[in-house]
């Protein structure tokens, strides 16, 4: 890394979208602020003089839409793009073509005037930036800059102190995943059968794009995929996927493990967290549990993993050659975390193999 910025073009038909994406961005020593434009005409021009290392790009604009743009730049010139939407319910559809069609993830809007989401929302668009721009073929970028206040899962859920569990003969499976864990997602459950044991899933996304993400899954794949709400019971044949913006714990009562959905301050910068969700799968199904940590950047998840092995839990990553980002997975390797690393292809097997 030759310590240059990453170039960033926000396109966006709002100005006041513009001026506050442009002020959080330039506030991370490690981004630039290219241009900004307000459709994608203007976009095109500007890049006629000078090519982004990422672009942050709206769903809904004047004169040419979002994911017509998106659709031309990974025909001619792929980049990696980051959306910008509000998701609605309305545009969570769009959304999740969006990723269909090459972005790398997606982002919501500043809410404006409200001083502690404005901050939170810094921190997620900065790594959505930086992540991006991880994922240009051959393209090394320094690791993001943590936030002066990194919370652990801590926060949520305090560490067991006895780590001791009646096995019984119910497997459950949990997998945290981050930038380009909805592609990743898709191939390993889609390879599922129907009868496949009890999953919880973290993937770093917004607030109600996990809605229309479980609704996508849940077409394609032979098991049920849903969006978590409290108290669900985990059970086979069922994927639970944790709605963005609440942290989401597996709990067990008895015989039955259910998930509880919850607020809470962001833990790795995240929310929810694949750190929250390892640590209570460690605590409360112990070596009844198979945890599964997937492409992304960052290390959330990586010692909720560890915690999870050294409660005999089975434990897999995903390996380089797959991971649109070797983030989240390398950072478990390096913790010890890790019993097998494994293709994306073969993740699914492994995980029926763990559990049988």
């Amino acid at each position: 890394m030759t310590g240059r910025k990453i170039r960033v073009l926000i396109v966006d038909d709002s100005a006041v979208v513009r001026q506050a994406l442009a002020d959080i961005l330039q506030s991370d020593p490690d981004i630039t602020v290219m241009a900004v434009a307000a459709d994608p005409y203007i976009a095109a021009e500007k890049m006629q003089t000078e090519i982004p290392d990422v672009i942050t790009l709206d769903v809904e604009m004047p004169r040419m839409d979002g994911l017509t743009f998106l659709e031309k730049i990974m025909s001619q010139h792929p980049i990696p793009v980051v959306m910008c939407s509000s998701l609605t319910d309305a545009g969570c559809a769009t959304a999740m073509r969006a990723m269909e069609c090459g972005a790398i993830s997606i982002i919501t809007k500043p809410k404006m005037g409200v001083k502690t989401f404005l901050e939170e929302s810094r921190i997620t668009i900065c790594d959505a930036v930086k992540a991006a721009a991880c994922t240009r073929p051959g393209r090394l970028t320094a690791r993001p800059r943590e936030p002066e206040r990194k919370l652990s899962a801590d926060v949520v859920l305090a560490k067991a102190a006895n780590r001791s569990m009646i096995q019984t003969t119910e497997r459950v499976t949990v997998i945290g995943a981050s930038t380009g864990g909805t592609i990743a997602l898709r191939v390993v459950l889609t390879a599922l059968p129907a009868d496949a044991p009890g999953i919880v899933i973290v993937q770093h996304m917004p607030e109600k794009f996990t809605t229309s993400f479980a609704t996508a899954l849940d077409r394609e794949c032979r098991i049920t995929v849903k969006e978590a709400e409290n108290n669900d019971t985990v059970m086979r044949g069922t994927a639970l996927i944790a709605p963005g913006n609440r942290h989401t714990l597996l709990k067990r009562s008895g015989a039955r493990y259910f998930v509880e959905v919850r607020d809470g301050p962001l833990v790795c910068r995240h929310r929810p967290s694949v750190d929250v969700l390892f640590r209570s799968a460690a605590r409360y199904a112990g070596g009844n549990a198979v945890g599964v940590i997937m492409t992304g950047m960052g290390d959330d998840g990586a010692r909720g993993l560890l915690e999870m092995k050294e409660a005999k839990a089975k434990t897999l990553a995903q390996d380089e050659q797959s991971s649109v980002v070797f983030g989240m997975p390398n950072e478990a390797i390096k913790l010890g975390a890790v019993d097998k690393t494994v293709p994306l292809d073969a993740i699914a097997g492994e995980i029926l193999r763990a559990c049988a």
